[in-house]
C-alpha cells in the first residue's frame, strides 16, 4: 500500500501540494527573520510529495516550544482545521481511509512543527 498510495497521492495533489509548500519556503527564505519559518514549510513539502511510510516524531526545548506558540497562533490553527476537515471527508468513504489519515497527519504537523521530525 505504501508504494501504491505514494505514486496515488504524488499523481492527484501531492506534487501541486509540494511545489506549493516548497516555494512557500522559498519566500519565506528571503528574509533572515523568515528562515525558521521557511523551513518548516520544507518539512511540510517533503510530507507533501510521499506521505505514506512516513511518520511526525516530536522532540525539542524550550525555543521549539516558544516558536510552536507563535506558529500556532498565526498559522497553525488554521491549518489544523482545515486539514482536519479534508481529512474527514476523506473518511467518509471506506476507500478514502488512507488518504484521511494521511491528512490527519499533515494536522498534527501543522499544530506544531518545530521540533518535529518527518521520517521514514
Amino acid at each position: 500500500m505504501r508504494t501504491l498510495g505514494n505514486i496515488l497521492w504524488f499523481l492527484f495533489g501531492g506534487l501541486i501540494g509540494g511545489l506549493a509548500w516548497t516555494l512557500a519556503g522559498c519566500i519565506w527564505c528571503i528574509t533572515i527573520i523568515g528562515i525558521p519559518f521557511g523551513l518548516q514549510c520544507f518539512k511540510f513539502a517533503s510530507l507533501a510529495f510521499f506521505p505514506f511510510g512516513k511518520d511526525v516524531v516530536y522532540g525539542g526545548g524550550s525555543i521549539s516550544f516558544l516558536a510552536n506558540i507563535i506558529w500556532l497562533i498565526f498559522f497553525g490553527w488554521e491549518m489544523a482545521l482545515s486539514y482536519l476537515a479534508l481529512g474527514a471527508v476523506w473518511c467518509i468513504t471506506i476507500v478514502g481511509i488512507p488518504v484521511g489519515m494521511q491528512c490527519f497527519k499533515m494536522a498534527k504537523l501543522s499544530l506544531m512543527p518545530f521540533g518535529a521530525d518527518v521520517i521514514s
